[in-house]
């Protein structure tokens, strides 16, 4: 308990999979949590959850891909809690799954826009209030395909590797500020994310089965596996750690 005690974290992307149990961890970890998201119902749900754990949150409704929206709920989450130190960049879509030459401009900038273009604004607006503190933490929600690829959903596969090379700019841009910034990549988990990708496929059950194979641990990863990935790169404990690559992905990667 209290790894990341005292310290003020934004999550976005809060209301539900990875930045939902993100979001519930750091709060049992003594960190003060904004729960940003879209969808603001299930972000008050997060926050009533945090409360019953004893933990300290507030909810903002928040599109990543908005610079005007960005700027006013980062001010108005230090302004709430009295600073920012940690920043985790978690809110994405998957985008339309068909091959680079029947995709649209629009399908293809509309996950660009939170997937990418998200982080961006939210680094930006976060760091400032970062360097007037001394430091902080910024975790960035890659995937395994910010590291290799696969025949499908390109657009996604492209907003990945740019979130991966965009970590490795900004570590080295802000050391010197105390600033960490580090990139996690999970392997298949269950979320509503993935959910929702399999019923479009067809059968969920059958999918699931199909995804947990592509592991050599054998299974589909769960939330809370990646939540802990990222409360060690919001803490302490990785205070040595900047520009690197937290790969949680039951042995995708290593075939």
């Amino acid at each position: 308990m209290g790894r990341v005690e005292g310290k003020v974290a934004l999550v976005t992307g809060a209301a539900h999979g990875i930045g939902k149990s993100t979001a519930i961890l750091l709060a049992r970890e003594g960190a003060k949590v904004a729960v940003t998201d879209v969808d603001m119902d299930a972000c008050r749900d997060v926050v009533q959850e945090i409360e019953g754990v004893v933990g300290a949150a507030h909810a903002w409704e928040l599109d990543v891909s908005d610079e005007d929206e960005v700027r006013r709920v980062t001010d108005e989450v230090v302004d709430h809690f009295g600073g920012l130190d940690v920043l985790v960049n978690n809110a994405g879509i998957s985008g339309a799954d068909r091959p680079t030459h029947e995709l649209s401009l629009e399908e293809w900038e509309e996950v660009q826009a939170v997937n990418t273009r998200g982080v961006f604004l939210c680094t930006k607006h976060a760091i400032p209030h970062m360097k007037e503190a001394g430091g902080g933490s910024i975790v960035n929600l890659s995937s395994i395909y910010g590291i290799v690829s696969a025949p499908d959903i390109p657009s996604y596969h492209a907003s990945k590797g740019a979130v991966r090379m965009m970590t490795k700019t900004d570590a080295l841009l802000y050391a010197e500020d105390g600033v960490r910034v580090n990139s996690v990549h999970p392997g298949f988990i269950w979320t509503p994310l993935v959910e929702k990708y399999l019923e479009s496929q067809g059968d969920v059950e059958e999918g699931r089965q199909q995804l947990a194979e592509l592991h050599p641990l054998g299974r589909v990863g769960e939330p809370e596996e990646i939540a802990q990935g990222i409360l060690f790169l919001a803490s302490e404990e990785s205070s040595f750690m900047t520009g690197s690559e937290l790969v949680i992905d039951g042995g995708y990667t290593a075939r």
